[in-house]
């Protein structure tokens, strides 16, 4: 259930400047579009300034340059956008489970569980896990043998971590995921596939969230590591022997291959696909439904879409497109016949 609070109460506790009566009170975060008496919005771009104006929030927040811009109560902040998260965390805290383990959980005999911590209905434990101080394992959680849990981590239900896989403090990892499958790796011989071992682990560092029914493959060899700080949505898939570095954010039905390393604090647009063996540098902005083909290896945006079309004009689109080498010769060849006829004169 949310909390009420008022302006000034708000702002004790996270910042920010107010401008009106601070007496006001708010407990729910709301669209422009949709709040009421008792709803706090929030505007972070210009283009909002009509949705804005007529508004039935209780106070906004938003920053100084557009505080004329309605007479609502309203916290004035640089970031309205981080503000609002921190707001919307205020006035929905999370719900607190009760510690202990369910009768119906499965745990190893020498697998000790810290009285802070627990353990749902149905809960699968193996042999030589380490659990930390104020861990929930939600119901239906599979945990194989030897695996370590950092304190304050949340597994919400039928989650499973493979053996041999580490999970940081304070992480979030939601239903569905899979932490630590086998990798894709196969050899062929005489036109047979030879599974190879994946003998590496997944680490997973400090403050990591993985969404709903996203994968993350263990090692061939080395670890496939996610790094601190790092968000990752639903289904996404990172193959075997990836890094993906501090603070990086990946939007859903994104697809890693093999033994890409991804650098700090880059953005990943939904859908898009990054082949196996690539780097990509810090700071890097990679737009939605993008294939990266080779490394990116300076800070930037890449974008590599083709248009939607109707299927009759795509597919004139693709008989022109297998032809552009010959007419990229053909404009050469002109080049240089109008170079000669300009000597010539």
């Amino acid at each position: 259930m949310s909390k009420t609070y008022s302006l000034r109460d708000i702002v004790k506790e996270l910042g920010g400047l107010i401008i009106g009566d601070e007496t006001t009170l708010v407990s729910r975060v709301s669209s422009l579009a949709q709040a009421q008496t008792g709803d706090i919005s929030f505007i972070n771009d210009s283009k909002y300034l009509k949705a804005l104006a007529a508004c039935n929030a209780s106070a906004c927040v938003l920053k100084a340059e557009y505080a004329e811009s309605t007479h609502l109560p309203k916290i004035i902040v640089d970031n309205p956008y981080a503000y609002f998260a921190k707001v919307s965390a205020l006035l929905n805290p999370t719900f607190n489970i009760a510690p202990g383990i369910a009768p119906s959980a499965v745990v190893a005999t020498n697998v000790t569980i810290p009285s802070s911590s627990n353990i749902g209905p149905q809960v699968v434990i193996g042999d030589n896990v380490a659990i930390g101080e104020n861990v929930t394992i939600s119901a239906g959680c599979v945990i194989e043998n030897n695996v370590v849990i950092g304190d304050n981590t949340r597994l919400e239900p039928h989650v499973v971590i493979k053996h041999h896989c580490e999970i940081g403090s304070n992480c979030h990892i939601f239903s569905g995921a899979v932490i630590g499958s086998d990798g894709f790796g196969y050899a062929e011989e005489k036109g047979v596939w030879l599974k190879i071992p994946q003998v590496g682990r997944v680490i997973i560092q400090d403050h990591v969230d993985i969404g709903a029914n996203t994968t993350i493959d263990r090692g061939a060899l080395d670890d496939t590591i996610i790094e601190e700080g790092v968000k990752l949505d639903n289904l996404i898939q990172i193959g075997h022997n990836c890094v993906i570095g501090a603070h990086t954010v990946i939007a859903g039905c994104v697809g890693i291959a093999g033994s890409a390393i991804i650098g700090k604090h880059c953005k990943i647009g939904g859908a898009a696909m990054v082949l196996g063996h690539l780097k990509v540098a810090d700071h890097v902005t990679i737009s939605p439904g993008s294939m990266i083909t080779r490394s990116l290896l300076q800070a930037d945006t890449y974008t590599a879409l083709m248009p939607f079309q109707t299927h009759k004009a795509w597919l004139n689109t693709a008989a022109k497109i297998r032809h552009l080498d010959d007419l990229s010769d053909k404009i050469k060849q002109l080049e240089k016949e109008i170079a000669l006829l300009k000597s010539e004169r």
